[in-house]
């Protein structure tokens, strides 16, 4: 079996398992009170987020299939710090809402040198600790304040699917429903911390969501920087997959509707063509106002090509789109091991903090281990 073919049956026995949530639950921004405590329980926060408002359904879904909730957790912590992206995934599937070390610390106030916390945004199937684990304890060892999220959560009776059974497999809610998830943890975020603004580094469908956040949840006056590493921006093809079922689709043969039932409604949104893709990137890939740093993967395949990661910058917005191995072509990192990169990490300082960090490392990054290989 060769590397690709076995990586790719290896997410379709995942992808297998994930299934469909059609209506979703969205969640207020309550601004927050001067009474609110400064260090609040996961519950607190959960209860914050989730609160204020009822089910509703989401237009342009390209559904035809089911009706769920979603809902998103606060990552309590924390977890052990580590290279490895297997072993980060297996302690995330024993320790379903860790936070990664470092995250979290609602006792943390920005610094004048560091004035913006930093919000995490995992990928689709993950949670916090399995994207952030090597990443996370990083940003908070360079002095940000850095917290996290689990979104897009729905179990088996809401629509979750198969995929549900497995703990801590989160982003399978519509993407809409996610970015209000979002509004509502940045909201908290900002008044805890008095800040005024965060930066966002997210993961695969987390920056798509973040996306999303910025358009249309009133998202981009509270952001100044989004660092995304293999983010969906502009769909994908699975390799091929996505790409040849839209098609079907378009001829009106519901085929991804079918598939829906396997690998759920956040990932149809995904596929190249999507309606909910349409509608994001119809007015342009960016907002004004936002520093923007897109970073792909010649050897990602699940945002492939890896190429529509990459953003065009409008009015009032900058962009820097990176392949990780320029530079470095020993960085073997795949869709999930760029989250374990050294020079990913290098890349994400330098957009956070470019006078501090303005130099990239390059370290070998083995494909699927991540982390130099070590545990």
């Amino acid at each position: 079996m060769t590397r690709d073919n076995g990586l790719v049956r290896g997410r379709a026995l995942i992808g297998a398992m994930i299934t469909a949530a059609a209506l979703a639950i969205g969640v207020g921004s309550p601004g927050a009170s001067a009474e609110e405590p400064a260090l609040p329980t996961e519950q607190q926060l959960a209860d914050y987020i989730n609160q204020g408002r009822q089910p509703v359904a989401v237009a342009n879904s390209g559904s035809s299939s089911g009706s769920s909730g979603s809902r998103s957790s606060v990552a309590l912590g924390p977890g052990p710090e580590l290279t490895s992206a297997i072993a980060a995934f297996g302690y995330g599937l024993l320790n379903p809402n860790a936070a990664p070390a470092g995250v979290n610390d609602w006792s943390c106030r920005p610094s004048p040198a560091h004035p913006r916390p930093v919000v995490l945004m995992h990928g689709s199937w993950m949670n916090a600790f399995d994207s952030f684990a090597y990443l996370a304890p990083r940003l908070a060892r360079a002095g940000f304040c850095v917290f996290a999220m689990n979104y897009g959560q729905s179990n088996l009776l809401e629509g979750g699917g198969f995929g549900a059974i497995l703990p801590g497999r989160n982003g399978v809610g519509y993407m809409e429903a996610s970015a209000q998830q979002m509004a509502g943890f940045v909201d908290h975020v900002l008044a805890v911390t008095g800040a005024e603004k965060v930066d966002v580094v997210a993961h695969s469908q987390g920056g798509t969501v973040a996306n999303q956040y910025l358009k249309f949840e009133n998202g981009a006056p509270k952001v100044e920087r989004l660092v995304t590493f293999g983010a969906t921006h502009h769909g994908t093809s699975l390799l091929g997959m996505a790409t040849l079922g839209r098609m079907i689709n378009n001829l009106g043969i519901d085929i991804l509707g079918f598939n829906e039932i396997f690998v759920g409604h956040a990932n149809i949104q995904q596929a190249i063509g999507s309606p909910f893709l349409i509608n994001l990137n119809k007015g342009g890939d960016t907002v004004p106002g936002v520093a923007y740093t897109s970073v792909g993967s010649r050897y990602d395949e699940v945002t492939n090509p890896y190429q529509l990661t990459f953003l065009a910058a409008g009015p009032e917005a900058t962009v820097d789109n990176i392949t990780l191995q320029d530079g470095c072509e020993q960085d073997f990192s795949d869709h999930l091991t760029m989250m374990y990169s050294p020079r990913a990490a290098s890349i994400t300082l330098r957009a956070l903090d470019p006078a501090a960090h303005p130099d990239l490392v390059c370290s070998f990054n083995p494909w699927l281990v991540g982390g130099g290989g070590g545990f």
